[in-house]
């Protein structure tokens, strides 16, 4: 079952630390609401969204771990994630936003942290694939595109890092140009923003999103 078998729809939002998608995602989920009243909306994020995931979101993000172990974590609260929360809210027709979703894993431990492509499709088709061999994916990849360089000059300015934004440029442009070519390979499904605009042209571009809800 792909999501488009489900009666609800499903979006992610994606992009590197500091390119500003955490900042537009609740007003987002507003305008849905106005947009489409008679659908509930619900907002989560990986990792997390669950209790036993919001408590490996503390050791993802701050714990030193094996590449391989980190991974595999990733994708088990991705699992309980897709259980407990997502999949039951698409069937009952709901709308679900998700701050980063599967294309995160590619970028940032594939690209960045240079686990095998392989390795991450394998885990992939574990987790969220069906008896048809497809794939559950979001409907809607909304990613926001930043050079490594304007991103770092971002999360410098905000909380203390973890230990992913701790990581140097070139880590950062390794997961960008990762997320560039999953949304290559997939044009249908993302909805790349230029992350180096204004809050408010990105505001108003986010606004005129067409979505077949």
């Amino acid at each position: 079952m792909t999501t488009a078998s489900y009666p609800g729809y499903f979006i992610s939002f994606e992009g590197i630390d500091g390119a500003g998608k955490s900042t537009h995602i609740d007003a987002f989920a507003n305008l849905l609401k106005q947009r489409f009243p008679e659908r509930k909306i619900v907002l989560t994020r990986e990792p997390g969204g669950t209790e036993l995931g919001e408590q490996l979101r503390q050791l993802l993000l701050n714990a030193p771990m094996n590449l391989e172990t980190e991974a595999l974590l990733m994708f088990a609260a991705r699992r309980e994630h897709l259980v407990q929360i997502i999949e039951p809210a698409l069937l009952a027709g709901k709308i679900v936003i998700s701050d980063r979703f599967t294309d995160a894993s590619f970028a940032y431990q594939g690209g960045g942290r240079g686990l095998s492509i392989d390795k991450l499709n394998a885990l992939e088709q574990w987790v969220q694939g069906k008896q048809n061999q497809t794939i559950l994916q979001p409907n809607l990849t909304i990613l926001f595109d930043l050079p490594g360089s304007i991103a770092e000059a971002r999360r410098s300015k905000v909380r203390t890092p973890d230990k992913f934004e701790q990581m140097d440029l070139d880590f950062f442009e390794r997961v960008r140009q990762e997320y560039l070519r999953r949304a290559k390979a997939d044009m249908n499904r993302f909805h790349i923003v230029d992350a180096t605009q204004t809050q408010d042209v990105i505001w108003q571009g986010l606004e005129l999103l067409s979505l077949p809800i």
